[in-house]
């Protein structure tokens, strides 16, 4: 029985999500008159807000925040699922830097390029400098700049080494930049197995099966900022930091929390 109304929920879930998925690509296509008026990666960061929000009441994703999220510079936060860009975005407007892989990704690569997001090409020596003036604009309009500096997922056991390189420009400009550290917790299921998506794992039957979960909780916590010119070090401290900021899913936030409706309504 319990099986299939997990089968019922993903299916119902599927038509919701691809249902509202196409409203939000039509309303980022054809934005209101007063939305046109604001600069474009603040226009998007707003349109990515409030229609995670609304995804996240689909899927059933809780969003807890602890600390305080930032509200200019970079956010830096260890990665595990295409849930993490959801959860973070409940924390306020944001751009995300993502590996180019993703922008071809059917749908989510929709979503992520008329998000505004940045992508990289790691293979390729010299993107993050090309890509710089994009980060600076990004900045100068108010924005945060997220990213996922491990470079990929992992099944939540640990935070894997931080590519400096990707920090050059916030060390060379002296942008504070702030850690986070995202976790969740499944009432039934294995994160590691059914939430991260990492290893071989093959998109579309990881995502209908997440569909099928009641209620997915995410917690984030976010630390201070940090600067420093040099990026190897920055790096090794907002790594230290990522860490420490790892808490036990089952405490309670002191600070904030984040539901889905909340969420919606948060705009």
């Amino acid at each position: 029985m319990r099986q299939l109304s997990a089968a019922f929920r993903s299916v119902w879930r599927s038509i919701l999500f691809l249902g509202l998925a196409a409203c939000a690509l039509v309303a980022v296509a054809c934005p209101k008159p007063a939305e046109r008026l604001l600069p474009s990666t603040r226009r998007r960061a707003r349109w990515l807000r409030l229609w995670s929000g609304r995804l996240q009441s689909i899927i059933g994703l809780q969003v807890e925040c602890r600390g305080r999220p930032p509200t200019r510079g970079m956010l830096v936060c260890n990665h595990l699922s295409y849930l993490d860009m959801l959860a973070l975005t409940s924390a306020g407007e944001m751009v995300f830097l993502s590996k180019i892989e993703v922008g071809d990704w059917p749908l989510i690569g929709q979503i992520a390029r008329a998000s505004g997001a940045l992508f990289v090409n790691r293979s390729r020596r010299g993107d993050v400098a090309d890509l710089e003036p994009e980060f600076v604009a990004v900045i100068e309009q108010g924005v945060v700049l997220t990213m996922f500096p491990e470079g990929t997922s992992s099944g939540g056991d640990r935070v894997l080494p931080f590519f400096s390189s990707l920090l050059a420009p916030a060390a060379e400009r002296g942008w504070p930049v702030t850690p986070a550290w995202i976790g969740y917790s499944l009432e039934e299921g294995s994160v590691e197995n059914e939430v991260a998506y990492w290893r071989d794992m093959i998109f579309l039957p990881h995502f209908l099966n997440l569909l099928g979960k009641r209620r997915i909780k995410a917690v984030i916590h976010f630390g201070e900022s940090l600067v420093n010119p040099d990026r190897k070090a920055l790096a090794r401290e907002l790594h230290s930091a990522v860490r420490a900021l790892a808490v036990p899913l089952n405490e309670r936030s002191p600070v904030v929390v984040l539901s889905e409706s909340m969420s919606q309504t948060a705009l």
